[in-house]
C-alpha cells in the first residue's frame, strides 16, 4: 500500500507556478529574461532608426584587412571571393553577411575589381544579387555588375566545397572571405586559399572550426565579432540596435554574476540571486 501511495505521489501533477507557469526550475525567471531582452532590442532598434545617439561599435582589427585585401586584388588584377554555404535568407548569418557583402562590393565597384559571391542557397543567391547590384549602383558603377558575380552551388557539403576549391585553383583570387557558419569544409577551403597565396579573412561563430581558420587565414573574427563587424560595416539601424541590446544584456548578466558571487560568500544557504534565477 505504501509503495502504491509513493508511486501515486510521484505521478501527481505539479501545480503551476503563479497559476500559469509550469513547475520547472527557471520557468518564471526565464520568461522575464526573454521579456527584458525583447524590450531592450525593441528600444535600441527604435532608437537607432530614429537617429538618437547610440553607443559606438568598436572597429575590429580584421576590418582594416578588408580594404587591404581589395587593394591588393586591384593591384594584381585578380578577383575577390566572398562565400557562404549554409546561410539561408532567414539565418542570422545572412544578415551579417549582407553587411560585409555590401561593403566589399562597393569597394570592388569603386576600384573596378572583379567580385565573386558563392552561395549555397538559391533564395540567398537571389537576395545577394540584389545587395550587390545596389552596392554597385551606390558606387556609381551599375554597369560593372557581371552576370556571373553571384554563383549558386547547391548546398551539399563536399560537392559545394569541391566546386569552390576548383574555382579557387582556376581563378586564383587575391582575396577570399569566409563569412558565416562553416563545418568541416572550413579546413579544406582555408587550406586551398593559403596555397594560392590569397589574403584570407574569416568570421564564424562555430568554435569547432575556429582553429582551422585561425591557422590558415590572415585575420579571423571570432564568435559574435561576426555580427558586430557586419553591423559596423553596414551601419544598418536594426543590426546596430540588436548588437547594442545584446551588449546591455551581457552587462546585466555580468552584474547578476557578481551579485550572486557576493551573496554566496555572505550566505551560501540563502543566496537570493540563485533562488531568484531558479524560480
Amino acid at each position: 500500500m505504501s509503495r502504491f501511495l509513493l508511486l501515486a505521489a510521484a505521478e501527481a501533477q505539479k501545480l503551476p507556478r503563479w497559476g500559469i507557469f509550469v513547475d520547472t526550475d527557471g520557468a518564471v525567471s526565464g520568461f522575464f529574461t526573454a521579456v527584458i531582452l525583447t524590450v531592450l532590442t525593441w528600444y535600441y532598434v527604435t532608437s537607432a532608426r530614429s537617429g538618437r545617439p547610440m553607443p559606438e561599435i568598436r572597429k575590429l582589427a580584421g576590418l582594416d584587412a578588408i580594404d587591404e585585401a581589395v587593394g591588393r586584388a586591384t593591384e594584381m588584377g585578380r578577383p575577390v571571393f566572398l562565400a557562404n554555404r549554409t546561410a539561408g535568407v532567414g539565418s542570422v548569418h545572412s544578415f551579417a553577411l549582407w553587411g560585409y557583402m555590401g561593403y566589399v562590393a562597393r569597394l570592388c565597384a569603386q576600384y573596378d575589381t572583379p567580385f565573386v559571391n558563392i552561395a549555397g542557397s538559391y533564395l540567398a543567391a537571389a537576395v545577394n544579387e540584389g545587395v550587390i547590384k545596389q552596392s554597385y549602383l551606390e558606387a556609381g558603377r551599375p554597369d560593372a555588375f557581371k552576370p556571373d558575380t553571384v554563383r549558386y552551388i547547391p548546398d551539399d557539403q563536399w560537392a559545394w566545397t569541391s566546386a569552390v576549391a576548383g574555382m579557387l585553383k582556376r581563378e586564383r583570387p587575391a582575396a577570399t572571405m569566409w563569412i558565416g557558419y562553416f563545418y568541416a569544409e572550413s579546413m579544406t577551403l582555408a587550406e586551398v586559399g593559403a596555397q594560392i597565396g590569397a589574403i584570407q579573412i574569416a568570421a564564424t561563430t562555430n568554435t569547432a572550426q575556429l582553429p582551422f581558420f585561425i591557422a590558415a587565414c590572415d585575420y579571423t573574427l571570432i564568435g559574435e565579432e561576426e555580427y558586430a563587424a557586419g553591423a559596423y560595416l553596414s551601419k544598418d539601424p536594426m543590426l546596430t540596435g540588436t548588437i547594442v541590446a545584446e551588449d546591455v544584456g551581457k552587462l546585466i548578466v555580468l552584474g547578476l554574476v557578481v551579485l550572486g558571487a557576493i551573496a554566496q560568500l555572505i550566505s551560501p544557504e540563502n543566496n537570493f540571486v540563485s533562488k531568484m534565477l531558479q524560480f
